[in-house]
């Protein structure tokens, strides 16, 4: 069984707008094992272009401009990013130590997959998962639907 569901293996390219960019993408490498592809900076350092590759996800990243506001100045975050990997449990114990925030400690989830969600020290929610159980489409919306009559 794979670890990362075909559906997920091709999916649409976050840009992640960071007050403080190269920083972020240095924590990425430190606490996702994310590596640089490319970098496009100003003179005075602030990137306008990077992208980075967290296992076989591609993220574009860049110093917050213009009409791209970063969560810091938007006052919190609307998008969580994520990202199927092949070991969820190192990679949270690395990202907690390299100071990630822990919003959801390793958990295995109704729709089949072991999943952590942290928050980075840059405003963004990241949600890591690993698939343990292959379902269908079907078969996660019949358990998701099961688990709310059960909440009632």
């Amino acid at each position: 069984m794979p670890a990362i569901p075909g559906r997920y293996r091709h999916a649409v390219v976050p840009h992640l707008m960071i007050d403080g960019a190269a920083e972020a993408m240095a924590f990425y490498a430190t606490a996702f094992g994310a590596e640089e592809i490319m970098r496009i900076a100003r003179p005075d350092g602030r990137i306008l272009h990077a992208e980075i590759r967290i296992q076989d996800s591609v993220l574009m990243v860049g110093d917050g401009d213009g009409a791209f506001r970063t969560p810091r100045e938007a006052g919190g975050t609307t998008v969580g990013l994520h990202v199927y990997v092949d070991d969820v449990d190192t990679l949270y114990r690395r990202a907690v130590a390299a100071g990630a925030e822990s919003l959801q400690p390793p958990t295995d989830m109704f729709y089949g997959d072991r999943t952590v969600m942290l928050k980075d020290p840059f405003g963004h929610v990241w949600v890591f998962l690993t698939q343990v159980e292959e379902l269908s489409p079907e078969e996660v919306a019949q358990r998701g639907n099961d688990l709310l009559q059960g909440l009632q």
